[in-house]
């Protein structure tokens, strides 16, 4: 497979790391990976807020860079939904389909797609609690919800639990979101700022060390709040883990 790596906006600007690890931990696994370097943003802040057609240009360019691969794959979960469920400001080519229906979310695809049963060089001495983003459990389906009653089950645990020496602990409201939700944290501010600090204190309260997620917009809010409020807890993406990150 030849794979095209997208990095969101606010991964390249604030977390450059996941990337790195996300283009690893690919490489690591023997595939052939590019980086197309005139991408930009994927479209998904202009669709979120309702200007669906200011979307079209970044959408365009999007397909531009990866019509061209096999398969795309991304450290995040919400420009994944973005992608795959929203990405129709543009006329719906042959290339979009293509696109829209080879877009990936790291954890899925590396649990659907390549079926990785193994992280030999993986090793993670601490407690983590799992942050599940509301578009990667709700919209990708990466967890079940618990608001349906289903089989539980976690693409990212099954994923994490084959990290040694990682211990996992689970907040008393796991599926809550944290309040981020894009614009949402800034229309409403308040609001967002609670949940973020609801949620850091769950976690913290259940013994977590690290709060691991497949979305650094999630980890960035609830790092703000933790921050602020003086809760000693760290975060990091789960590519940084499974690439092999030791803190």
């Amino acid at each position: 497979m030849k794979i095209g790596l997208f990095i969101p906006c606010y991964i390249d600007a604030f977390y450059p790391q996941a990337g790195i690890a996300t283009l690893e931990l690919l490489e690591k696994l023997g595939l052939d990976v590019e980086y197309p370097l005139d991408q930009t943003c994927c479209g998904q802040p202009m669709g979120n807020s309702g200007c669906n057609s200011d979307a079209a240009a970044a959408e365009a360019l999007f397909v531009r860079n990866f019509a061209r691969f096999d398969k795309i794959v991304m450290p995040s979960g919400s420009c994944t939904h973005h992608v795959r469920d929203n990405f129709d400001a543009i006329p719906q080519t042959d290339e979009v389909r293509h696109v829209r229906e080879n877009t990936y979310e790291l954890v899925e695809f590396l649990h659907d797609i390549m079926k990785v049963e193994e992280f030999p060089w993986a090793e993670f001495n601490h407690t983590v609690g799992l942050h599940n983003s509301c578009g990667t459990l709700r919209a990708l389906r990466t967890a079940s919800m618990s608001e349906l009653g289903e089989k539980p089950f976690s693409k990212p645990m099954d994923l994490l639990s084959k990290v040694k020496g990682i211990r996992f602990v689970t907040p008393k409201r796991p599926d809550e979101c944290c309040g981020f939700g894009g614009t949402f944290s800034i229309t409403e501010e308040a609001v967002s700022a609670r949940m973020g600090l609801d949620k850091v204190r769950d976690h913290y309260q259940a013994g977590a060390d690290y709060i691991v997620s497949a979305d650094s917009s999630c980890m960035m809010h609830q790092q703000g709040c933790a921050e602020r409020a003086g809760i000693p807890i760290r975060f990091i993406h789960i590519a940084q883990i499974l690439n092999g990150a030791r803190a």
